[in-house]
């Protein structure tokens, strides 16, 4: 006799998106890192099958691509922090800190090794008109974590700290670079482009009618065809290269030199190189050319 109290069948058939879905979910749960092989191939017959477009199935690859990378794969590399010394009055650091343009910055106090905090721009807005204020009573304590640590435990560590900027120490504790929650969401839904981002990851920037900035690590055949000139790149390959010989030691900021034409004021640097340059035209282009557009620059 048939249980009365058995659920009614149901009649309608499986559907293949359904089908799908049931099979992804079952394969999501925690597995050897055999089994997200049988995840890719999943997703893969759904993106054959335009059960996921292309967008989704790029951001469920990416998610699970990040339980197999660590902060080394993606880290900002010790050389290319901007970072701010602590006894530096406030309105020497504020051209450097619009310059860059960062939401964050790392604090260090006599060594750049000495990391000692992280200071959030945002605090600064309600301090702007108190140019004698010491930036150490921003700064915010400094999250250390291991180069290999893996990027999943790590956003999920920024999650419940709230923290977005971590430093990362090596094995013997130096500082070899950073990372952000931006950098490891980009993992997972692709690049995060906002107004100081660059599809082109260009490294020259319009600012006025007849000025520029310039990154420091800015090619000079770069450099020549934005701006007409010619720079020697016989010795050197980037515009820090260039101005380290014209002036005989690494710049520094606040340092003017002018040539070609050009006015080049250094506004961000550290103890190795120029990071951030301003450029201004003192006269018509060298060679009767035109000179750099926002499209083009």
């Amino acid at each position: 006799m048939p249980d009365p109290h058995a659920p009614d069948p149901d009649p309608r058939p499986a559907s293949p998106t359904n089908s799908f879905f049931s099979r992804l979910k079952a394969l999501l749960r925690p597995a050897p890192p055999a089994d997200r092989e049988g995840i890719r191939a999943v997703l893969e017959a759904a993106h054959d099958h335009s059960i996921l477009d292309g967008e989704s199935y790029a951001m469920i690859s990416g998610a699970l691509e990040v339980a197999d990378k660590t902060v080394a794969d993606i880290m900002v590399s010790r050389s290319r922090m901007d970072l701010l010394d602590v006894s530096q009055p406030l309105a020497d650091l504020m051209p450097f800190i619009t310059e860059t343009g960062h939401s964050r910055f790392p604090v260090y106090e006599g060594d750049r090794d000495n990391i000692i905090g992280v200071l959030l721009a945002k605090d600064l807005l309600l301090t702007l008109s108190d140019h004698a204020l010491d930036i150490r009573a921003l700064v915010r304590p400094p999250v250390f974590i291991p180069e290999t640590k893996r990027l999943n435990e790590l956003l999920h560590e920024f999650r419940m700290s709230r923290n977005h900027l971590a430093i990362v120490i090596d094995e013997h504790g130096g500082i070899c670079g950073l990372v952000t929650m931006e950098d490891v969401l980009e993992q997972i839904v692709g690049d995060i482009e906002d107004e100081f981002d660059d599809e082109d990851e260009k490294t020259i920037f319009r600012t006025g009618d007849n000025s520029w900035r310039a990154m420091g690590i800015t090619e000079i055949e770069d450099f020549n065809a934005a701006f007409d000139v010619s720079l020697p790149d016989q010795d050197c390959d980037t515009l820090n290269g260039w101005l380290a010989a014209e002036l005989g030691h690494i710049p520094r900021r606040g340092e003017r030199h002018e040539a070609h034409g050009l006015a080049f004021t250094v506004v961000g640097a550290d103890g190795k190189r120029a990071r951030w340059l301003h450029i201004q035209r003192l006269g018509p282009p060298e060679d009767a050319g035109t000179a750099p557009t926002p499209a083009s620059a």
